[in-house]
């Protein structure tokens, strides 16, 4: 029998249509980790609601957890759709799949607005440094001196997600590899349970017109240039955990969870903060100078409201299902405010 998750659904409950994707596209390994997150998460398909806007990564929708509902927008207007879905309906979980293009040129106003609120939102931005949909195109994160064989070289800087967001205040920012099935699902996992705007920006090869040996967004040179910043593991909220004295160096320990499993503990030599915003920017600017491709939760800020948190919105009702009485003033409050005004 198919293995089934606490709600008794398998993981077939949680896929869409077909792929019509390139065969080997990283977009696809990402698509998997978010139904895979979802379907270990215990969370009900329709419980979630999907958004994209225009471009390879912004097909994935159809591909994934077809018994959500989801809404393909306009090309780089997705953070709009989903801040007024969400604003509606703060019960639904809210999963952006946008691209380099989609999010770093038509939509980076968009990309930076949502993070200013603080809209909760998984902003996931597949990024393969190439307008693959469009036949490969320079995208704002190319590589400069990039060649391209229809394109020439590209003569600009490229633009840094993780950078960006981090410029705009984002108090979620993590960097993977889809190349790294693991961590992008950790990662998602975590974005999920974030209250604000969590930025993931993966690194996501296009095989067909950005797979080059010296591409930054290449399988080869990601598997060759990956460091990561900490090994992770995400547990919801429980009663802590607590170790029986601090560990040194190299140890391991095993510690019994809440579900009764068992983690394995391994101190390791790095020492990162991601809760400090200037360590991100510095680590953030010293892997681009040593050309390393820096993986991980790189900041997070679990303190700043949220834009629901900011509004006061209420949490027994949804503002897509008030009744008429809870929308709709009393006519004493209609004087009230006539009087103050005229």
């Amino acid at each position: 029998m198919a293995k089934t998750n606490a709600l008794g659904l398998s993981i077939k409950d949680y896929k869409g249509a077909p792929t019509t994707l390139c065969q080997g596209c990283g977009h696809n390994s990402i698509i998997s980790q978010i139904i895979s997150a979802v379907f270990e998460e215990n969370l009900p398909p329709e419980g979630v609601v999907k958004f994209s806007g225009i471009g390879c990564s912004s097909k994935a929708p159809t591909y994934m957890l077809g018994r959500s509902f989801g809404f393909n927008g306009l090309h780089g207007r997705m953070p709009s759709l989903a801040t007024g879905a969400l604003f509606g309906d703060l019960s639904l979980i809210g999963i952006g799949m946008s691209g380099d293009g989609d999010s770093a040129a038509i939509g980076m106003g968009q990309f930076k607005h949502i993070i200013r609120r603080n809209m909760p939102l998984v902003y996931i931005v597949a990024n393969n440094g190439v307008y693959g949909l469009t036949k490969g195109q320079f995208s704002p994160t190319s590589d400069r001196g990039m060649k391209l064989k229809k394109q020439g070289v590209n003569p600009f800087e490229p633009v840094d997600i993780c950078m960006e967001a981090l410029a705009s205040n984002a108090t979620f920012v993590a960097r993977s590899f889809a190349g790294d099935p693991k961590q992008v699902k950790t990662l998602i996992k975590a974005a999920m349970h974030h209250n604000g705007t969590a930025v993931l920006d993966i690194i996501s090869p296009c095989v067909s017109f950005n797979n080059q040996p010296t591409s930054t967004q290449s399988y080869e040179w990601g598997k060759q240039h990956e460091v990561l910043l900490h090994e992770m593991q995400f547990h919801p909220n429980a009663k802590e955990i607590q170790l029986n004295g601090a560990m040194q160096p190299g140890e391991v320990r095993e510690v019994t969870m809440h579900d009764g499993s068992v983690l394995v503990l391994k101190q390791v030599e790095r020492d990162y903060d991601p809760t400090d915003r200037f360590a991100a920017i510095r680590a953030l600017e010293e892997a681009k100078q040593k050309h390393i491709l820096l993986t991980g939760l790189l900041y997070i800020d679990p303190e700043r409201p949220s834009l629901p948190d900011l509004y006061e919105l209420p949490d027994d009702l949804p503002l897509n299902r008030f009744p008429e009485e809870r929308l709709r003033p009393a006519p004493e409050t209609i004087k009230t405010l006539n009087d103050l005004m005229f």
